[in-house]
Order: C-alpha cells, then sequence, then structure tokens
C-alpha cells in the first residue's frame, strides 16, 4: 500500500509559479509510474503530465507543455511538478497518482493522494 501526499499548493497570480511536491511511502516508490492530474471544479479529473519509473521518460497535456515540468527524486520518495508561467485556467485542485504503467487515464494509477489546491488570479 502506497500513500501519496501532495503539498505545495497555493494562490499565486498570472505569470507566477508553484512547485508541488507529492512525497510516497509505505511502498517501492522507484516501481511506479507517477502522474499528475488536476480537477476543476464541476469538470472531471484531467491528466497533466506523467513520468516513467526511473525519471527518463515524461509525457505532457498539451495544455501545459512548455510551462510545466515533470521530475522524480527517487531516493526522495518524491515526485515534483513545477508550474510556470500559470493561467487562471491552470486553477485546479492538483492530485498526483502511482500506478505500474503511466498513461493519460485516471483509471490506469492505483494510488492517489488528497490533493493540493491552486489557485491561479487574474
Amino acid at each position: 500500500q502506497v500513500q501519496l501526499v501532495e503539498s505545495g499548493g497555493g494562490l499565486v497570480q498570472t505569470g507566477g509559479s508553484l512547485r508541488l511536491s507529492c512525497a510516497a511511502s509505505g511502498g517501492t516508490f522507484g516501481g511506479y509510474a507517477m502522474g499528475w492530474f488536476r480537477q476543476a471544479p464541476g469538470k472531471e479529473r484531467d491528466f497533466v503530465a506523467v513520468i516513467n519509473s526511473s525519471g527518463g521518460i515524461t509525457s505532457y497535456s498539451a495544455s501545459v507543455k512548455g510551462r510545466f515540468t515533470i521530475s522524480r527524486d527517487n531516493a526522495k520518495n518524491t515526485v515534483y511538478l513545477q508550474m510556470n508561467s500559470l493561467r487562471p485556467e491552470d486553477t485546479a485542485v492538483y492530485y498526483c497518482a502511482a500506478g505500474a504503467i503511466g498513461t493519460v487515464y485516471p483509471r490506469s494509477y492505483t494510488y492517489w493522494g488528497q490533493g493540493t489546491p491552486v489557485t491561479v488570479s487574474s
């Protein structure tokens, strides 16, 4: 059983930056692909970024590519999401997730964090 805890969310102005962290415990972190998803009020949970177990392969949604960077430190059991050039439409609750295979689909992931809210003011 893997427990995931996100942190780093908050309120930021348009154009600002935030760095989200997701700390894992209770399992073999290095064996899982890690994904970031987000969910705005009244909307479905959307894929943001994914990184494979070794950290050598990443993929992003079109809406964040070039602005967000996913990375991981397997020695610290932590995955990060560096978010730059933030826009009001990035406002959402951000979730990290762990799965055997990293895809864009939430159903591919077995473990989820509780989420951290991000609000981008205009």
